[in-house]
């Protein structure tokens, strides 16, 4: 099974206490799970992790017999392995002692969405004269400059006062960040889906997908807040693949399940020798992405090819 690479076990501070949750997770059945679905999602699963550990160990491509796999780009089984979440996750490394802060250029990371303009323009701090030369060099930028993951139409900013995207991010994040900073440090080994409502308020506009987002990487880097294998909100990608698994039942709920049947399923990460189980992140993650591998196979749905 496939090791947390050391520059990874260094990066994100959660994974002893994944290893803690894999360790105490009662196992359960699929008594009320569709089996040929979960055969397929596991299948997934054990051969996208196949190829990332291939792609790791600097292996040349073709990384996979799967032709829908080997052709198309789906995203990593545990999004910590992501490479713009890598990134991330480095550049503000240096800022974990300082929680607001680190915060605070976590949401800037990500509602931009494009690491080459976060190392062209710098990070944020709470100094109104230095956001000010971080949003001219914004606006000095030529298009692309954000990342279409996490796009949001600008009539969304006209609600909370800001006339733009380089407006919201230097002027409206650095004056809400420390009041959501100082909720969340309140949290404690709260579920996503319970602290959800509660940090979107805070904040003051309604960014639910982006700060379900943040909130897992505050789960990454300060777990005493987040508990990632408890109730976790079901996106729109990956509910019709919960749905196909157990119809009539709660998406989140039908997630929930999938955490404690993960042991039957191949090619997880391990840190020294104890396997990491599938979070309800990771699962609701997996969903989304065996709803693109299904679409695909029938010929339907984007087709983004994979670049070697």
């Amino acid at each position: 099974m496939p090791q947390v690479p050391k520059r990874l076990a260094k990066l994100y501070r959660h994974w002893p206490k994944h290893v803690g949750i894999s360790k105490d997770i009662k196992r359960g059945n699929a008594q009320n799970i569709n089996k040929e679905v979960l055969v397929k999602m596991r299948y997934l699963i054990a051969e996208r992790m196949r190829i990332w550990e291939a792609k790791e160990l600097g292996k040349k491509p073709p990384y996979s017999s799967d032709p829908i796999l080997n052709k198309f780009r789906f995203c990593n089984v545990y999004r910590e392995l992501d490479r713009q979440t890598i990134v991330i996750h480095q550049s503000c490394n240096h800022l974990r002692s300082n929680f607001p802060l680190w915060l605070l250029n976590i949401a800037f990371s990500r509602f931009v969405c494009r690491t080459a303009t976060l190392e062209k323009v710098g990070e944020l701090s709470f100094s109104i004269s230095a956001n000010k030369i971080i949003e001219n060099k914004l606006r000095g930028l030529t298009s692309p400059k954000y990342g279409n993951a996490y796009v949001f139409p600008v009539s969304i900013l006209k609600t909370i006062g800001s006339s733009d995207r380089e407006d919201f991010f230097c002027n409206y994040l650095p004056e809400f960040i420390p009041m959501v900073a100082k909720l969340i440090e309140t949290f404690d080994d709260n579920s996503v889906s319970m602290v959800l409502p509660q940090v979107v308020k805070a904040f003051g506009a309604n960014f639910n997908f982006h700060w379900t987002e943040i909130l897992i990487d505050v789960a990454y880097q300060y777990p005493q807040y987040i508990n990632l294998y408890k109730r976790f909100p079901i996106g729109p990608g990956s509910k019709p693949t919960m749905d196909s698994l157990c119809q009539g039942i709660e998406a989140e709920e039908v997630c929930l399940s999938l955490v404690n049947l993960v042991c039957e399923t191949e090619n997880l990460l391990t840190l020294d020798g104890q396997p990491i189980l599938l979070s309800a992140e990771n699962w609701e993650g997996v969903g989304c992405e065996y709803r693109k591998y299904q679409n695909l196979i029938s010929g339907t749905g984007r087709r983004r090819y994979y670049n070697k």
